[in-house]
């Protein structure tokens, strides 16, 4: 396999070394090869006799990256212990069946064209790629080799290495499969040797049937009995030197049917300086004949149907002439132009001009020795001018602009651009566009028109008068652009307003003689938390200078649309704000949960407004006998808690709901389906993102005062960073509550809040600055020194005078000063003990010393001069 590998290599190396720069060798990617293309790269490493080492060093040293040598090694393995593909079969030969095949020549296929990028011509450069017919011999795609299985043409001439078969059929039956010998004979049996080399098929086959006749009498005669049908089988090869300017000069093996072009093919072309139109075939060292092979790329003509013969030579001379023609052809490049050849031939090598070029006149740029001169060729010139070397044709592109153009735009029925013709006045244009809209305006049209220096004027259009011909009619002109409005781009936008208890909130178009009723009715109805009365409408005041912001009115309407009161025929104007307000015996159901040692742990709906711990204590069953009452625990949710709004867990609800009928809808009635359908996922989905946008502008205060706080300890030094939490524990005194209820430690409840009660605590946790952070058994004859000897004592940084105690139930005790004594709390089960760390202090330096030295030195001679 490795040797495969290196043998692709090498030939990959060696190849691209002729047709492009070695770094491309580096943008070889190897996951892009087919199954397909490593078989036939394999096939072709069989007949390798290079050493791994040489091809592994020289595909190093040409840049081969050894990721793409290793992912091709491990392609080969999976290609091989996959069984691999088909091999492929020989050619076989048999006399009845076989196709003709070139003797002595083996086919040859470029193992890399499978490796080129998608653009077969990439290792081209820009000026190759602009010669025209260049690219067509850089396209492996196309095939040139001559068809081998053609009729023999009658001039071919015969040669060392044709198989002539010949078959003897009659009364007598024998087949011959002989083969010209380099002195040009052939050896029949029983015959002797035939001169048929340098004779057509038609001049040997009269002669091989003359020898034939001295075995087989019955070919003689005017009424022979014997025939004989003389075929020729796999053909010579010649060999044919190219020289001059190709890309590959050199000699090479072709079949004896071969024509210059493919003779080309196989060179390579011609190349960047070569000719493609005086290349000059060589025979006997006489010059045989002159080929021209644009008329083969450009309309597929052959100008020579010549065939190659041994030794023949074909020079490739330095192009004479070269023009270029850009702008906008059908195909731009550099052209070969013969002498006597005018511009209209040029035009035809380019295919002609493109759907947008200017046809009336090119632009010549031209050298004349010393300097460049432009000139103008006119279209009716174009047969006469006759291209020179280096010549620059530029052709330009028409102009983007109309010349009969005029538009309508606006309140009509079909706007558009239409075709100016001679004579055509508004009323026309008008007309075509199928006549005005029924909201067109009708007092004022706006008619924009292009003047002569481009600049832009407007004229002003009567359209009722002009229409009825009251007034003369305006004549257009080309670009001419004619506005009508609509009366409804002459006025503000017209909407209303609802927020509050409504099921869709929101902005909504206004409509002539619409109610308070038809804007809920569009909202969605009422929710069941609103109120049946007191809607207001917010109204813009207009033309009043008293200060006044809005005119409120207030609306009753009813659950059932039905509108009542003094204001029961208030129609909405534009702009009305209608206000939907919650209704005040309405409540959410408020939950509050309790864990831990109680009888009935769990969540708990809110009752009354004024219910206390006592009261959720009660209803959850009191406490367990291996409850703490001490370490109880209210946990609450402060301002900083994101909670989610009553309309979000509502639409959370029913995108719930959604769900479960989706999964279970067979066991669902048909009242509920009926149900189900008016919930639709795409609008609660959308809903369910403006309620969350609702929430967050909500919280905005709440954000605001976080910041606020945050500002606040950036701002002191002394102030650590804050970790503002969104609950909170609250120490509460369970025992207390117990013994009097709704007294001052019995605490309101909220929602959201838990009531935490553990078990009998029986541990204490030293924590900070002792030497071993550590857990202990409670005992209640130990007090906080004992406990911190437990942990170690006090490390050297510890602030003995600022540690605390965290209690279970979250109370916080510190150390207390009596002159010099520390005065430590009492510990009580589960409490934490936390000793703070001492601030670090910069320590004086020897300035800040030698000015305490100098201040004590003049506070002692002052005191001294006192003294005396």
């Amino acid at each position: 396999m490795r040797k495969y590998l290196f043998f692709f290599l090498f030939t990959l190396i060696s190849n691209f070394s002729l047709s492009q720069s070695l770094s491309d060798i580096q943008n070889i990617k190897v996951d892009n090869l087919s199954d397909a293309q490593i078989e036939q790269l394999i096939k072709r490493a069989e007949a390798s006799g290079m050493t791994e080492q040489q091809l592994e060093a020289m595909a190093i040293e040409r840049g081969m990256p050894m990721s793409e040598v290793a992912k091709l090694r491990q392609r080969i393995n999976a290609l091989r212990s996959g069984g691999g593909q088909s091999r492929g079969q020989e050619r076989t030969a048999s006399r009845g069946n076989a196709l003709r095949t070139i003797e002595g020549q083996m086919e040859e296929d470029d193992p890399f064209d499978s490796l080129k990028k998608s653009d077969p011509y990439f290792d081209l450069t820009p000026t190759q790629k602009k010669i025209f017919g260049y690219k067509l011999f850089h396209n492996k795609k196309v095939n040139f080799n001559p068809s081998l299985n053609i009729p023999t043409p009658p001039n071919y001439s015969l040669g060392a290495g044709d198989q002539i078969l010949i078959d003897v059929y009659g009364a007598s039956q024998q087949s011959y499969d002989l083969m010209v010998s380099p002195e040009g004979k052939i050896l029949i049996p029983n015959v002797g040797s035939v001169q048929v080399g340098g004779a057509t098929v038609s001049a040997a086959t009269a002669r091989i049937k003359t020898a034939l006749t001295q075995i087989y009498s019955g070919l003689a005669g005017s009424n022979p009995n014997t025939f004989v049908e003389i075929r020729l089988g796999n053909i010579k090869t010649v060999n044919v030197a190219l020289v001059g300017e190709l890309n590959r000069p050199g000699t090479y093996t072709l079949p004896s049917f071969a024509s210059p072009i493919n003779a080309l093919f196989a060179a390579g072309g011609p190349n960047e300086n070569g000719s493609f139109r005086h290349i000059q075939i060589y025979r006997d060292n006489k010059l045989l004949e002159e080929v021209d092979i644009y008329g083969f790329i450009s309309k597929g003509e052959l100008s020579s149907s010549l065939t190659l013969r041994d030794n023949d030579v074909i020079i490739v001379p330095p192009v004479r002439n070269r023009v270029e023609v850009i702008g906008p052809v059908r195909r731009e490049g550099l052209f070969e132009i013969k002498p006597g050849e005018t511009m209209v031939e040029l035009l035809q090598f380019a295919g002609g001009f493109g759907s947008d070029a200017y046809r009336e006149r090119i632009t010549v740029s031209r050298k004349t020795g010393r300097e460049m001169k432009v000139e103008d060729v006119d279209q009716n010139n174009f047969s006469s001018f006759y291209p020179q070397d280096g010549d620059l044709m530029r052709v330009g592109m028409i102009q983007n602009r109309y010349e009969n153009r005029v538009q309508i735009s606006g309140a009509v029925q079909r706007p558009g651009t239409f075709a100016l013709t001679p004579g055509m006045g508004i009323k026309d244009l008008i007309q075509r566009a199928d006549g005005l809209r029924e909201d067109a305006f009708l007092n004022r049209a706006t008619l924009y028109r292009t003047k002569a220096d481009f600049s832009m004027e407007i004229v002003g259009v009567d359209v009722p008068l002009v229409v009825n011909g009251t007034v003369q009619d305006i004549q257009l002109r080309r670009e001419d652009v004619l506005h009508i409005p609509s009366v409804y781009d002459l006025k503000e936008e017209f909407y209303v307003k609802i927020s509050g208890e409504v099921n869709r909130p929101g902005t909504f178009p206004f409509g002539e003689k619409m109610t308070v009723a038809d804007l809920v009715l569009k909202a969605g109805g009422f929710k069941e938390s609103a109120t049946a009365s007191k809607v207001e409408i917010a109204r813009r005041v207009k033309n009043d200078v008293s200060g006044k912001l809005a005119e409120i009115i207030i609306v009753d309407i009813d659950k059932d649309l039905k509108i009542s009161g003094q204001n029961a025929k208030e129609l909405l104007q534009p702009f009305d704000h209608v206000m939907v307000r919650r209704s005040p015996g309405f409540q959410r159901a408020q939950l509050v949960s309790v864990e831990g040692e109680a009888m009935y742990p769990g969540e708990f709906a809110i009752a009354h407004a004024n219910e206390r711990i006592s009261d959720l204590l009660n209803r959850a069953g009191g406490l367990t006998p291996y409850a703490y009452p001490k370490g109880a625990t209210l946990i609450r949710k402060n301002e900083f808690f994101e909670s989610p709004s009553d309309d979000l867990i509502k639409i959370e609800s029913l995108e719930n709901l959604r769900k479960i009928f989706q999964k279970d809808s067979l066991d669902w009635t048909e009242s509920e389906k009926i149900l189900m359908k008016g919930i639709d996922r795409k609008l609660l989905e959308k809903e369910l993102e403006e309620r969350k946008e609702e929430d967050r502008k909500r919280r905005l205060s709440d954000d605001l005062r976080r910041e606020s706080l945050m500002s606040l300890a950036e701002s002191e030094g002394n102030i650590k960073a804050l970790n503002i939490k969104e609950v909170e524990l609250i120490g509460i005194d369970l025992q207390g509550i117990l013994k009097n209820p709704y007294g001052p430690l019995d605490l309101i409840l909220k929602e959201g809040d838990v009531l935490s009660i553990p078990k009998e605590l029986q541990t204490v946790r030293m924590r900070g600055e002792v030497l071993f952070p550590t857990t202990a058994r409670f005992d209640q004859n130990k007090g906080f020194r004992s406990y911190i000897s437990k942990s170690g004592g006090f490390t050297d940084k510890a602030r003995k005078s600022r540690a605390y105690v965290v209690y279970a139930n979250g109370d916080v005790k510190r150390t207390n000063k009596l002159i010099f004594f520390n005065l430590y709390p009492e510990i009580e089960p589960g409490a934490e003990i936390i000793v703070p760390r001492k601030p670090e202090r910069d320590g004086l330096s020897a300035q800040a010393w030698v000015g305490i030295a100098t201040s004590l030195a003049t506070l002692a001679l002052i005191v001294n001069q006192l003294v005396q």
